[in-house]
């Protein structure tokens, strides 16, 4: 291997530490990981009991997706106008009812937007409309001016960094000052919004994580007290891990300690706004539910500055998979994938859960037979049952939801590669083609596919694997003289055979036996001696007007083999089988 390329790279050849097990010899590396702390040395988590881990999920949370926002923030190509208004029209006919549509004091596109909602009625009566701003006098100003005139409900959404690192190096004010800031914002929204019947605050101590627990409670309890917090106008307060520091348990204590001692609890609407430094954005989210939170925040499938906002496609669908509704319709998952695309500018990954291009493809064969067993399953149950397929419960293994429920078909669900088994192989050909493999056929044929992908190093479509199929079983071989059948004649007591051998007719009666029979026996008076083992009627396609498909298992020389026949009659289908059988050449 060349190795040029990986020139920086020093393999860990450091002391094994003095308390590894024997199986376990990774070394200690050169990563400067000393210049990190753990995050219990950067902030405390007061918690003595912990109610969250018993708790479960029996209702989906508010979803707010931010993309309009924080997530058209993170984009190297902010949304124009036109990108904007459709994201907005999608998330209306997904179902969300609370959306952050911009950030209206930051940029001329973000306020004119706002002001599109205000002047041409584009949000339905029941969707909240959310705005966003710092702690700043002539910002808040802008950002309320840009909402009059709006009849939905709105939420103007204040913000302050309050964590130490932010107070000292960014805003240089000690906790006192930033305490000071932060209510002379909370008292300029009041002033220049509080007038507005359909108006309600929402406060943000932004990186709520690395702060210390007794400041943000204090900071947050004077805020609802400021708006005069009430259970028929609350206030929301928003916690964000606006940079994740620790694994998901440590943000749901924390979550757990504000929602237990808030001091209007009643009047606060909870809410979380999880990122995904760690990757466990969504973990975070969850845990946050159980702790208590009410509502989240996040993009809808994660965009969002570094790694992302938390994927509330994800969230969504995860209680979904659980059986919650989840509020939100998910059933045409390619439309809302290619929305997203199109106005972010940013392709999913493959993988994406739920929406990525191969989350319910199997190349793997075992994972193929499972799957392939279990729609057969689910099939029979249904019928059983007397109910639709869409109706009983889902139990596919390897498939946590049916693909059907976002709007896909199974076309895609098994595809095949060098990985691929028996079980893959026989599901392709049975979807596209309507042609059913006996076991023993399944696993020859699987041979031969095999072959063909080890060679290409690709995947093979279900027309690749027709081609295949018809190749090994159906075409007569590459320069083959094999006999060929002129015609036949049965009656009740014999069966006449026609055939053509090396340029010669040969025609042969042969009693009590039916046209099969009849047909290996004219053979192996001519040298092909060929038994027929077991015979397999199906069909090419579905409905009438299909050519029949004979699959025949059989016994020469070699020992037990595989050919195929087709023909409009079932009997002509058989007979060209066996004669494809004759024609095989020998192993």
């Amino acid at each position: 291997m060349n190795t040029s390329t990986l020139s920086h790279l020093t393999t860990p050849a450091g002391s094994l530490p003095a308390d590894a097990p024997a199986w376990n010899r990774q070394r200690h590396s050169r990563m400067p990981s000393q210049r990190y702390r753990d995050f219990s040395s950067r902030v405390e988590v007061p918690l003595a009991a912990r109610a969250w881990p018993t708790k479960r999920f029996t209702a989906a949370p508010l979803w707010v997706p931010v993309d309009l926002r924080d997530g058209n923030q993170a984009l190297a190509e902010p949304m124009d106008p036109e990108r904007k208004r459709r994201f907005f029209d999608l998330l209306v006919r997904m179902g969300y009812k609370e959306i952050e549509v911009g950030y209206p004091s930051a940029s001329q596109t973000d306020h004119d937007f706002v002001r599109l909602i205000a002047d041409a009625d584009l949000a339905p009566e029941d969707v909240t409309i959310v705005v966003f701003t710092p702690a700043r006098r002539d910002l808040i100003e802008r950002t309320v001016a840009s909402i009059r005139g709006i009849r939905n409900q709105v939420v103007i959404h204040m913000y302050a960094a309050t964590a130490p690192v932010w107070r000292d190096v960014v805003l240089g004010r000690d906790r006192a000052e930033l305490k000071k800031l932060i209510l002379d914002g909370g008292r300029d929204v009041r002033d220049l919004a509080g007038d507005l019947p359909n108006v309600r605050f929402e406060f943000s101590p932004e990186v709520f994580t690395l702060t210390e627990p007794d400041y943000v409670l204090e900071v947050c309890d004077a805020m609802t007290e400021l708006w005069d917090a009430t259970p028929e106008r609350p206030v929301i307060l928003n916690l964000p891990a606006t940079v994740e520091i620790a694994s998901p348990n440590v943000y749901a204590d924390q979550i757990e300690y504000m929602h237990e001692n808030l001091a209007r609890r009643a009047a606060v609407i909870l809410s979380v706004h999880p990122h995904n430094d760690r990757g466990t954005g969504v973990a975070c989210a969850e845990l946050a539910v159980l702790a208590g939170a009410q509502r989240v925040e996040g993009c809808v499938f994660g965009n969002g500055e570094r790694t992302g906002n938390v994927d509330i496609a994800t969230l969504a669908l995860n209680l979904h998979a659980q059986g919650i509704d989840p509020m939100i319709d998910f059933s045409d998952i390619d439309e809302i994938r290619r929305t997203v695309e199109y106005c972010n500018r940013i392709e999913i990954h493959p993988r994406h859960p739920y929406v990525g291009d191969l989350v319910h493809t199997a190349f793997s064969g075992t994972h193929q037979d499972a799957i392939k067993k279990g729609f057969a399953e689910h099939r029979a149950r249904a019928a059983a049952e007397g109910r639709s397929e869409r109706e009983i419960a889902w139990r596919v293994p390897y498939l946590p939801i049916d693909p059907a429920d976002l709007g896909r078909s199974y076309d895609a669900v098994i595809r095949v590669n060098s990985q691929s088994g028996k079980g893959g192989v026989s599901y392709l050909l049975e979807s596209e083609y309507g042609i059913e493999l006996p076991r023993r056929l399944q696993i020859d044929f699987a041979r031969h596919v095999q072959r063909h992908t080890d060679a290409s190093g690709g995947e093979a479509t279900a027309a690749e694997l027709w081609e295949i199929f018809r190749a090994a079983y159906l075409a007569r071989p590459a320069g083959s003289d094999g006999p060929a059948l002129l015609g036949y004649d049965t009656t009740d007591t014999a069966t006449t055979i026609a055939l053509r051998i090396h340029g010669g007719e040969h025609r042969s009666v042969h009693e009590g036996i039916g046209p099969v029979e009849a047909l290996t026996r004219a053979l192996a008076q001519h040298g092909s001696r060929i038994e027929v083992l077991n015979l397999h009627q199906s069909s090419l396609g579905t409905g009438t007007g299909t050519d029949a498909l004979t699959l025949i298992e059989y016994r020469d020389d070699d020992g037990p083999r595989w050919a195929a026949g087709t023909d409009r009659s079932v009997l002509t289908a058989s007979l060209n089988a066996v004669l494809r059988a004759a024609a095989s050449p020998a192993r």
